[in-house]
């Protein structure tokens, strides 16, 4: 067995605050749905809150240095910005259409879109295992999306809502896919200002769009937006960006889907529904080929190559 060529070491610390921040992201609907406002309102007040929170933490770590506002740098996390508002926005919507357990887990298919973006825009080559993976994570999302030999199950929604929240859903994946590899292109940034910068940009670009109900907004619904902002977003961004170099790539992959499994039983719990048996097969395909090609997997002569290591 040949060791990786680097280790992260196990960190207690980083790891629970990677986990709170997935929880506290599994809360994400009930924030939606409690506050009782459309999408693009709803992102709106999320981002005002969240810009405030993330201003004071940046301001309070020394961030706002000429180092790290490059014009390159700023440019990307401006175009960025406009990328993970139409990805709150739709997938906002789309919650708001086909429950907070289908979305999310369709959403999850968002690796898979990473690479073959990568693929046609950047020429990245794929190699077969993880094309492998992709192919059975497009059959998990077609089992998510609750389709069945015998037709198409709705679990109660009308068919018209219920496609259009599927892609809501699906460019919200593309837009966050696009953000990731927009990212990926930007050095020396401190990720929390570019969090910072998204939400500047979600206030510019929605100020003009939102609609307050003729009787006001409601003292209860301030609170959710208040929290949607603070918790699930500003919160644990500070989390997964404080804990992510202190974490193995591994542990990442694995984590992540702390969010979705726990999304549905929040789902379950507050608002007693259930996903198919079916729909949960397609979680599960899903978590697989995300960890397959996060970590590499792949089978050569009949060893099992798993994250730099290999077994028989």
């Amino acid at each position: 067995m040949s060791a990786p060529t680097a280790i992260i070491p196990y960190n207690r610390k980083a790891t629970m605050a990677y986990i709170t921040a997935m929880l506290m992201l599994a809360t994400l609907g009930v924030f939606i749905h409690e506050a009782g406002l459309d999408a693009v309102t709803t992102v709106f007040f999320r981002c005002l809150f969240a810009a405030i929170a993330l201003a004071l933490y940046c301001a309070y770590k020394g961030m706002f240095i000429a180092a790290n506002l490059s014009r390159k740098n700023l440019g990307l996390a401006v175009f960025g910005g406009v990328l993970m508002v139409v990805n709150w926005v739709t997938f906002f919507a789309a919650i708001q259409r086909i429950g907070i357990s289908v979305a999310t887990i369709v959403f999850h298919v968002q690796p898979f879109i990473v690479l073959l973006l990568g693929a046609v825009l950047f020429r990245e080559k794929i190699a077969a295992n993880k094309l492998a993976w992709i192919c059975l994570g497009f059959a998990g999302l077609v089992l998510a999306c609750g389709l069945q030999v015998s037709g198409v199950q709705m679990s109660g929604q009308k068919s018209e809502q219920f496609v259009t929240g599927l892609l809501l859903t699906l460019t919200g994946a593309c837009a966050y896919a696009g953000v990731t590899l927009t990212t990926r292109a930007m050095r020396n940034m401190p990720p929390h200002l570019i969090a910072l910068i998204h939400c500047i940009v979600g206030l510019v670009l929605l100020a003009g769009l939102i609609t307050i109900p003729v009787d006001g907004i409601r003292v209860q619904q301030w609170a959710w937006l208040f929290g949607l902002g603070l918790m699930p977003t500003a919160l644990a961004y500070v989390l997964i960006y404080g804990a992510l170099p202190n974490m193995p790539t591994s542990a990442i992959a694995v984590l992540t889907f702390i969010y979705p499994a726990m999304a549905v039983g929040v789902d379950y719990l507050v608002y007693g529904q259930r996903i198919s048996l079916l729909q949960m097969a397609g979680l599960v395909l899903i978590v697989l080929a995300s960890l397959g090609v996060n970590l590499n997997w792949s089978w050569r002569r009949g060893k099992v190559r798993i994250a730099g290591q290999s077994m028989k």
